[in-house]
């Protein structure tokens, strides 16, 4: 199949946009001469990306295996649909799957904020398999996400390294050095908490965080590493304070309500692809891409890095717990507390 443009993809998406997984379900009931369904997933990232691409390529590479069973379209870069149109492609049927980053939908499916509480992320991270496909957390969450009638396949293994903290010219090491300081925030869990500490917030995408950084627009960034080097925000800080602020998924999503309608076989491709991908990304990620190959990178480039003191990481729990209270409010006091725990490792 001939790979659509995004001009020609808006077009078809504004002229039958409900009618693209129902033709792939059609083809699913066919005679045996008819031809595979197509299947289109998207992502945002770019290969510039070395930690978060290869696993996404790969769970795409399981899925083509399954040629007898269906066809796979996938578009990186944004090259189909932009960050901020993902979703809603998916809801219109245009799109089929998606990798998504968390913290970037959180306000859209407020569940996925567990993910990102300033503070907790830092028990995903440790505990990734908190976060397993079939764990408690995972049925939890897929729980509340099916009343949107969405389905996050897989979490990705657990969060990827918690974003920490990096500046420039004006050094953030602790939290006392960011009263006054103009900081690059993306979610609003971390600037809520943030906050207590006289910071001003500035929502910035990663795409524009270089200029950002190098013409003074914000004195530091909350970011995960795969920020700094993929987006060469390294060549613009000078230090790293690594407190857990918040942190993300890079989780892959479907509608619920097709995912549910798929033959055994098909969705047994894709199950079998999202544990390949749990197994290969958030976890290769953090504990041997990171240590082995960014954090050296960070080293050579000069950048000094400051480790939070057991005072200043309790402050800093303590700081949290009031958007740990908003967040439960906005999914509900029984369900945050419930999905906290379970973060936490608490039956």
């Amino acid at each position: 199949m001939e790979k659509m443009t995004r001009r020609q993809f808006l077009k078809a998406a504004g002229i039958c946009s409900g009618s693209a997984f129902l033709g792939a379900s059609r083809g699913f009931r066919g005679t045996a001469q008819a031809a595979p369904p197509t299947y289109t997933g998207v992502t945002y990232l770019t290969p510039a990306y070395q930690d978060l691409f290869p696993p996404i390529m790969g769970f795409v590479n399981q899925l083509k295996k399954q040629s007898d069973l269906f066809k796979i379209d996938f578009f990186d870069s944004g090259t189909l649909v932009k960050t901020d149109e993902q979703t809603a492609a998916l809801r219109a049927g245009t799109i089929h799957f998606m990798f998504h980053t968390s913290s970037y939908i959180t306000r859209t499916f407020p569940i996925l904020g567990i993910t990102g509480l300033p503070s907790l992320c830092d028990q995903l991270y440790t505990h990734g398999e908190r976060l397993d496909m079939e764990s408690p957390l995972w049925k939890l969450i897929n729980e509340v996400l099916a009343k949107d009638n969405t389905f996050m396949l897989t979490g990705g293994g657990a969060i990827l390294e918690p974003e920490y903290i990096w500046s420039g010219s004006k050094q953030v090491g602790s939290l006392a050095d960011l009263k006054g300081k103009r900081v690059r925030i993306v979610s609003f869990e971390a600037e809520e908490v943030l906050k207590a500490y006289g910071v001003a917030g500035a929502r910035i995408p990663s795409s524009e965080l270089y200029l950002a950084v190098q013409r003074g627009t914000v004195e530091a960034v909350v970011a995960n590493i795969a920020t700094v080097m993929g987006r060469k925000i390294y060549e613009q800080v000078k230090y790293c304070f690594q407190i857990p602020v918040t942190g993300f998924t890079i989780s892959i999503f479907l509608l619920k309500n097709q995912w549910d309608k798929m033959p055994d076989k098909t969705k047994a491709a894709f199950w079998d692809a999202a544990k390949w991908y749990e197994k290969n990304s958030a976890p290769i990620i953090n504990k041997k891409f990171y240590p082995e190959k960014y954090w050296p990178q960070i080293e050579k480039a000069g950048i000094k890095t400051f480790k939070p003191t057991d005072k200043e990481l309790k402050d800093f729990e303590e700081k949290s717990q009031p958007v740990w209270a908003w967040w439960k409010k906005q999914v509900g006091e029984e369900i945050g507390q419930k999905a906290i725990n379970l973060a936490l490792g608490r039956t």
